[in-house]
């Protein structure tokens, strides 16, 4: 199985073009933190085809940061001092919006919105902030990690 989920900031803007099918391919690039070094970061290339290259051209800028899912394809290539080099690129099945870099992840949507914006749903029961999730008190014992 070739499947790969990636959290990290775009390095750059996608750039969709068209093959001459007229098939829609949007190539970008994402940074990815190791999860236990300060500064060690990932680069890879993200190559996305189709409906998701259009919206990733309309709305993936450098910055974003996303989630994505997908399957990596290694090739190489002679560039153009004749040396050969090798590229993992990471072939898009999916990408979504997870904040930004700018406004701190976007991830937190605590707030709740006003009644009149869902007609249909129930006012939310009010929050305390006791740290009471409803169930039993969790024994830092009995936890297995």
């Amino acid at each position: 199985m070739n499947k790969v989920f990636l959290s990290g900031n775009l390095t750059r803007d996608a750039e969709v073009r068209y093959s001459q099918s007229g098939k829609a391919f949007a190539k970008m690039g994402i940074a990815v933190k190791r999860p236990f070094s300060k500064d060690a970061v990932d680069f890879f290339n993200l190559t996305a085809f189709g409906k998701t290259a259009e919206f990733c051209g309309r709305y993936m800028m450098k910055g974003t940061r996303v989630l994505v899912e997908g399957s990596v394809q290694l090739s190489s290539y002679e560039n153009k001092d004749g040396v050969k080099v090798n590229s993992v690129d990471v072939l898009v099945d999916n990408i979504e919006f997870a904040g930004s870099k700018r406004d701190g992840g976007g991830g937190d949507f605590s707030g709740t919105p006003a009644n009149n914006d869902y007609p249909n749903r129930p006012a939310p029961p009010p929050r305390n902030n006791n740290d009471d999730w409803g169930g039993e008190p969790i024994d830092p014992e009995d936890t297995p990690f």
